[in-house]
């Protein structure tokens, strides 16, 4: 016959009991990457499309930010706003190319495509002109400037569909948090929006009404205004219940140095990077930007004084979110040195019209951006 086992025993090999009063710590750690390296490989690659105007390189570019998305886009509904952006993007071309055609390019060419009826205008509006003749060197001049905003663009989409905005503001230093609030909240809200939108057009197709033309639009867009305002007044008024805006009082001395250093980093960094692009400033640009950098790191530094808030359990800086910054830094930098050494190939002419090339160097470069497929964790993985 069993004995009945006393109170507190357990049976061999069944799991121990925790005490009473020890908080049980998770198996395993989150494995999300930090929000800010998802944003820093962005905008360098970003950086890295404003250097050329081969289309070839801005295709690739876009390419490789979009195989980082598809691979490690997490399953949120503020990470569904990629395509949004690329047709953004799209949208920005068109009417780039749509303005070469209507209001003329200042770019000569000699490959006539098609005349327009020109419109005569008044001598205070000399330079302008609408219609007229429309050449191939003025669209692929007009190709190329727009595919280069496009890639921008998608780089920065790329980076909202990637960060979580919610981490990233936790993220960002004390001066910074009611700003980054504001923008947080605008890019948590401009998915809604769109789910908004697409709601409420299936809803009028199945009911038989149209969802397009100006009728469709003033039915679809009021209620998502409405909406709109509906969610901006509950946060709000959430935000207000829970102390958002509180600052703490600090001494009037150190006030007045965290504006000077503020002001005075600004000031340098501009004048840093005016000193980079021109060739006079080439000696003192390097300098000067650094200078400012320090002095308006120490002004945040010294501005995060007055915001009274704590982190939880705040995102740490691994390896990895390393590996991707760096990713995304080589590529960059590789590009502006390419843009200096061979600048024919990062720059097509369009006087004369030549057919763009691909030069595998800078190619080989970009494809230094694909490292985050690789190397980031996997978001449909658990955590």
């Amino acid at each position: 016959m069993r004995r009945p086992q006393p109170a507190g025993s357990r049976a061999a090999g069944a799991a121990p009991v925790p005490k009473s009063g020890t908080p049980q710590r998770r198996a395993t750690q989150p494995t999300a990457l930090h929000p800010g390296a998802w944003w820093l490989w962005a905008l360098a690659l970003g950086t890295a499309a404003t250097r050329t105007t081969n289309p070839l390189l801005l295709t690739l570019l876009i390419t490789v930010s979009a195989y980082v998305v598809a691979t490690r886009r997490p399953d949120t509904p503020w990470s569904r706003s990629y395509g949004a952006f690329v047709k953004l993007a799209l949208a920005v071309l068109l009417i780039r190319l749509l303005f070469a055609t209507i209001l003329g390019s200042p770019i000569p060419g000699t490959h006539l495509l098609l005349t327009l009826p020109e419109v005569g205008l008044p001598a205070w509006a000399q330079g302008i002109r609408l219609g007229g003749e429309v050449t191939a060197e003025a669209l692929t001049f007009a190709l190329y400037d727009g595919l280069k905003l496009a890639t921008l663009l998608i780089c920065v989409g790329a980076a909202n569909a990637l960060a979580n905005p919610s981490r990233l503001l936790k993220s960002l230093p004390g001066a910074l948090y009611e700003m980054g609030v504001a923008v947080v909240v605008a890019l948590t809200f401009a998915p809604s929006l769109i789910a908004d939108v697409q709601r409420l057009r299936a809803a009028r197709r199945l009911r038989g009404r149209p969802d397009k033309g100006l009728r469709g639009l003033l039915h679809v867009g009021l209620p998502v205004l409405e909406g709109a305002l509906e969610r901006s007044v509950s946060l709000a008024a959430a935000m207000d219940a829970r102390g958002y805006g509180r600052t703490a009082q600090v001494p009037a001395a150190v006030r007045r140095t965290t504006a000077a250093l503020t002001l005075g980093g600004l000031l340098g960094v501009c004048a840093g990077t005016y000193g980079l692009l021109t060739a006079e400033g080439a000696t003192y640009g390097i300098p000067v930007l650094l200078t400012g950098l320090a002095a308006a790191l120490a002004g945040l530094r010294l501005g995060g004084r007055r915001s009274l808030r704590t982190r939880y359990r705040p995102d740490r800086w691994d390896v990895r979110a390393w590996l991707v910054v760096a990713s995304g830094v080589a590529v960059a930098a590789l590009l502006t040195l390419a843009a200096t050494r061979d600048a024919a190939a990062l720059h097509p002419g369009v006087v004369p019209l030549v057919a763009p090339t691909l030069p595998l160097r800078p190619a080989a470069a970009i494809l230094l951006g694909l490292l985050p497929a690789f190397v980031a964790p996997d978001p449909k993985e658990p955590s």
